[in-house]
């Protein structure tokens, strides 16, 4: 749960740098910054301690993971049984991130398999769940 926490400028910048190298020094961070090193340490401390930031990963090169496939797909659920659908999309592991959207479509889901057989196998699940009406499904070719 997260605490009340108002960031600005700062934490912005400190998460944006984050983003681009997660395991970045506090030196580097403060150099970058021009801040002090305390300031940021801080700054880090509270935002991890008010939820802001939930925790630090790992960006795999795509060449390493090539065999991996992935995609986005837009769901359309029917009338009230979108808590229904979600409860069920999120017993399938492959679906990696479960997202609820305005617009066309009212979920959008990241996909993750190690073969397009997998893929197949898991896009014919998603559509036999109760209250999907539609779906579109576009695979991911490479991340800048």
């Amino acid at each position: 749960m997260m605490k009340p926490y108002i960031y600005d400028s700062l934490d912005s910048d400190l998460i944006s740098e984050l983003r681009k190298d997660g395991r970045a020094s506090i030196s580097y961070l403060a150099e970058t910054l021009n801040v002090s090193r305390a300031t940021v340490q801080n700054r880090l401390d509270r935002l991890l301690s008010s939820g802001v930031i939930l925790g630090f990963t790992v960006r795999v090169h795509q060449e390493v993971e090539k065999e991996t496939v992935r995609a986005m797909m837009m769901i359309e659920v029917a009338g009230q049984s979108t808590s229904q659908v979600i409860k069920k999309l999120r017993g399938i592991p492959e679906l990696v991130k479960l997202h609820t959207t305005n617009g066309a479509w009212d979920l959008v889901a990241e996909l993750q398999t190690t073969s397009l057989g997998e893929f197949d196998r898991v896009l014919r699940r998603v559509r036999e769940v109760d209250g999907i009406l539609n779906s579109e499904t576009s695979l991911l070719l490479s991340t800048m």
